[in-house]
């Protein structure tokens, strides 16, 4: 398996920088924090595309893991797919996702090695590709499914250096075909009505937000050694220091704040905490089991890390991320404008500095504010009969249905690639402020200036479609 991290010193240029770069950053006026930049010519705007519609969605699925076989199951039980192949590197979790569907659909599998998704991808009756592999190959396998033909459905984050960013929203406008990061957050009952909210001007005029993403998953996920194939999570928080996962907490910003349609966002600085924990627990851990012996030793990413942005408008935003320590989990945290703020966990809203507003009427704003995405989504769920306090990767959300909404009806879809980049190259600039002791870093325009005529994207409305049935 690739090796993400080489993969970022390689692509950003910071090989071998180590404290010498760090005196370049203060030596005759020279600022890096422009590296990221780079001159691109839109070869086609994205931006409220709406591809051909489709009479039936036809999918393939590479990577059947814990979240990819919730993800067959999530698309399987919406009307109007199909789920022709099923590709991942363990014969046995491809047989288990076969099983798990095999009521209404007959997938063809791929799991003849490492590199059978490319066979996958070749053939001619798929229409889309939803990838759920671990982190470092999914840009390889998005920008190969749109070069094929395919649009892209894919978990995030979408990529992981700042060169793959580029790559996906080159190959999303070369050849017309979608790059939707999986970027449920967004969709969520919470942040979708608070999302009603701001575009409605409860909060007046933004000027800051807070997203997170804050789960203990030290020894459920990370250390967990059923959890992951090849201990592929551990090795990503391995000799990394920056924000792995910020797409959770920033893509409801991203959509609040107008980012890549009306706003666009400056230069960040990012800081992060050393590790307390994680190196000493896989120590313990080695003493009794050998298993853990090689990754004993070797630095593992700090425990919390902070990051700063600025927008063109003068907004800020912090994000956050920590998977290690005990505190209660948070996504989408905060948002504050010049009439009032919502904070998250538990849901408050204020109109002044004299306290939050009472339970009653918070309720009753929400209620006010709850667009018609989510009532519709509630509408169809309950006609499938769907359980709504399911929980887990199998439970048909909000953004799987209209996803296949959109593509069935012809609509633009809720988020673009320019989204998926935007929220994706948080983490390779992460890295880079950290390593330079959180010098600033300015961030590329994935739009190339069409920031400033682009509509905004997710139809909280949902002035068209809505027609899909969840099954």
């Amino acid at each position: 398996m690739k090796n993400s991290r080489r993969n970022f010193l390689k692509m950003s240029g910071m090989a071998g920088m180590g404290l010498a770069g760090m005196s370049v950053m203060g030596s005759k006026g020279k600022d890096d924090g422009n590296r990221f930049l780079k001159s691109h010519r839109q070869e086609f705007n994205m931006r409220g595309y709406a591809a051909p519609a489709l009479d039936v969605v036809r999918i393939g699925v590479v990577g059947l893991g814990n979240r990819g076989s919730g993800t067959v199951r999530r698309l399987a039980s919406v009307e109007g797919v199909e789920i022709r192949a099923l590709c991942d590197v363990r014969p046995e979790m491809v047989d288990r996702s076969v099983q798990a569907i095999s009521s209404f659909h007959s997938p063809d599998t791929y799991s003849d090695g490492p590199d059978d998704w490319k066979r996958m991808m070749e053939r001619d009756d798929l229409d889309v590709i939803a990838i759920v592999t671990p982190w470092d190959i999914h840009a390889e396998q998005a920008v190969f499914a749109m070069e094929h033909g395919k649009h892209v459905y894919i978990e995030l984050p979408a990529a992981q250096t700042m060169e793959e960013c580029w790559q996906l929203v080159e190959t999303s406008e070369k050849t017309r075909k979608h790059c939707m990061q999986v970027s449920r957050s967004a969709h969520r009952n919470d942040t979708a009505y608070i999302l009603k909210m701001v575009r409605s001007g409860v909060f007046g005029d933004l000027i800051h937000a807070e997203g997170h993403y804050i789960h203990d998953l030290l020894m459920s996920h990370i250390l967990n050694k059923e959890m992951f194939y090849s201990m592929w999570r551990l090795r990503e928080n391995t000799g990394r220091q920056g924000n792995l996962y910020p797409a959770h907490g920033f893509v409801p910003i991203i959509q609040m704040m107008d980012i890549n349609c009306g706003d666009k966002l400056e230069y960040m600085v990012s800081v992060s905490s050393r590790d307390f924990m994680m190196k000493d627990r896989i120590k313990e851990l080695a003493e009794s089991d050998s298993f853990f012996e090689e990754f004993a030793g070797k630095e593992m990413r700090g425990n919390i890390n902070t990051s700063i942005i600025k927008t063109h408008k003068g907004r800020t935003i912090m994000l956050q991320h920590d998977v290690t320590t005990p505190r209660p989990g948070a996504r989408f945290n905060l948002i504050s404008g010049t009439e009032g703020v919502f904070a998250a966990g538990p849901d408050r809203l204020a109109k002044s500095h004299d306290g939050w507003v009472s339970q009653e009427e918070l309720d009753a704003l929400i209620k006010e504010y709850t667009p018609k995405l989510t009532q519709r989504f509630n509408e169809v769920r309950r006609e499938g009969q769907r359980d709504p306090e399911a929980r887990g990767y199998a439970q048909v959300d909000p953004l799987d249905w209209r996803f296949v909404d959109c593509m069935r009806n012809g609509l633009p879809l809720e988020m673009d690639v320019y989204d998926a980049a935007t929220s994706t190259a948080i983490i390779p600039l992460t890295e880079w402020s950290v390593a330079n002791r959180s010098n600033p870093v300015l961030i590329p325009d994935f739009t190339s200036g069409g920031w400033k005529t682009n509509k905004r994207g997710m139809d909280v409305d949902i002035k068209e479609g809505g027609t899909t049935r969840i099954l």
